[in-house]
């Protein structure tokens, strides 16, 4: 990281507060759309004013770029606090997972809780011990030191046409109770399936997936499927 960028974390700028809203709207502008704040207060479940007061603070910071009654935006340096954020949730996430045998369902909630802890060191050796993974459980991309994500090609099960053969390759807004249900169904990270028909009433998929009988999955399950071409 450029040393005159050094992270408003690791110089113990941000307050656990602070940080939740960079992600809040990180995550809802993955492009760095600009976001509005009646967005961001119903995502938050926080009420306007308390909201607007956070914006001014973090514009004065020069982590986003506010003006009244517009939407924000974040700025590069607010992105890289955020996409660090993040990078701490994931890498929990994968930890957990991985090397202390949680449930991909299990995990969210406790690195919701991590993700705010103030040592690099800590989550460095975290990187190392996991062998410097790309993606958590949910196969979402880990961020890297410098807050950078690789982008991937991927797409929505939903956008896929009879006939495609994909794998699934990430969940996205996944729930607890939904990615239960996927487990439930034995849906996974990594499974190829085919989309054999698809109903033009409601969206909904008719898929086959190897050595298993075909499926029918509801437009809603496949709009929170990420897949990429096999």
């Amino acid at each position: 990281m450029n040393p005159n960028k050094i992270s408003f974390y690791l110089r113990g700028m941000l307050s656990l507060t602070e940080e939740n809203y960079l992600k809040a709207i990180f995550h809802l502008s993955p492009a760095g759309n600009h976001v509005s704040l009646n967005e961001l207060s119903k995502a938050l479940g926080i009420k306007m004013s308390t909201v607007t007061a956070m914006m001014k603070k973090l514009s004065q910071k020069g982590l986003l770029e506010y003006a009244t009654y517009k939407p924000v935006n974040l700025t590069e340096q607010g992105r890289i606090e955020a996409a660090l954020v993040i990078r701490r949730h994931r890498l929990t996430e994968m930890f957990l997972v991985e090397v202390m045998e949680f449930s991909w369902d299990q995990v969210h909630e406790i690195a919701e809780q991590m993700e705010h802890i103030r040592s690099s060191v800590f989550f460095d050796k975290m990187d190392t011990i996991l062998g410097h993974p790309s993606t958590d459980p949910h196969g979402s991309p880990i961020p890297d030191k410098d807050g950078k994500i690789k982008k991937r090609k991927e797409k929505m099960l939903s956008e896929c046409k009879e006939g495609d053969e994909v794998k699934i390759s990430s969940v996205r807004q996944g729930s607890d109770e939904f990615l239960r249900f996927l487990s439930q169904r034995k849906l996974h990270l990594g499974l190829a399936l085919t989309v054999k028909k698809i109903e033009p009433f409601d969206g909904s998929m008719r898929i086959s997936i190897p050595g298993r009988r075909q499926e029918f999955l509801s437009r809603d399950v496949c709009e929170k499927l990420m897949v990429a071409f096999s």
